[in-house]
């Protein structure tokens, strides 16, 4: 055998195996960017059928760690972090969410001492969320003043914003405030359209929606 021409043989396999490989990398579908994980949260959350949510938040939250590990003080990356692991901790439910939901606080409180106004105020609004929904000791870390405080500091940061009037609604509703619950939820359909959010926006809209289905029943009684 020739052994330039097995030498030339080998190479172009090496080359071509290479290749494959680097096309099938850039194939996969992956966030490599803030904004990138921000849009396919929005595609999971209200897109993508229930039983699919779970593995979808399981990647994405890798995605995001990464970038987060990448850009340890971007306080953007931070907050992103911790909404695709509080949604993945929806998801789980139980005690297994718990370990999630300690990873997204840990996240929105850094995020709000290296910038407490990236993202509209995002680290408070989802912080607050996080202090209404979680389970109070001796199971979690749920506090409803905690939530108040931090849910008031979003909407300082953005009054008229359809999530800081949303979250501030739901937990109006969890402490039956109907009628408190109504005109936040009244205001955040009345928010503006947020370019580049479309998704995220119509979803948001459907769920205050249909919670102020709710609330007129409520009111009726």
């Amino acid at each position: 055998m020739n052994h330039a021409y097995g030498k030339s043989m080998l190479f172009l396999i090496l080359m071509s195996t290479t290749l494959l490989v680097g096309i099938a990398l850039a194939g996969e579908p992956g966030a490599t960017t803030t904004g990138q994980v921000r849009d396919r949260w929005a595609q999971i959350n209200y897109q993508v059928p229930k039983a699919q949510r779970e593995p979808a938040f399981e990647e994405l939250a890798r995605q995001a760690g990464k970038i987060r590990e990448a850009h340890p003080r971007d306080a953007s990356a931070l907050i992103w972090e911790g909404i695709v692991l509080s949604s993945l901790a929806g998801e789980k439910g139980g005690m297994g969410a718990l370990g999630l939901v300690k990873r997204a606080r840990a996240d929105f409180e850094a995020a709000i001492k290296i910038a407490p106004d990236a993202l509209d105020g995002a680290a408070y609004t989802s912080l607050g969320a996080l202090y209404y929904q979680v389970p109070g000791w001796p199971l979690g870390f749920g506090d409803d003043d905690k939530a108040r405080a931090m849910l008031r500091k979003g909407l300082a940061i953005d009054p008229d914003g359809i999530d800081a009037n949303y979250f501030y609604a739901d937990f109006l509703l969890d402490q039956k405030d109907w009628t408190g619950a109504r005109a936040a939820f009244q205001k955040a359909l009345a928010a503006p359209a947020r370019p580049g959010r479309e998704v995220a926006d119509a979803g948001r809209r459907r769920e205050a929606e249909s919670k102020l289905k709710d609330i007129a029943g409520h009111l009726a009684n």
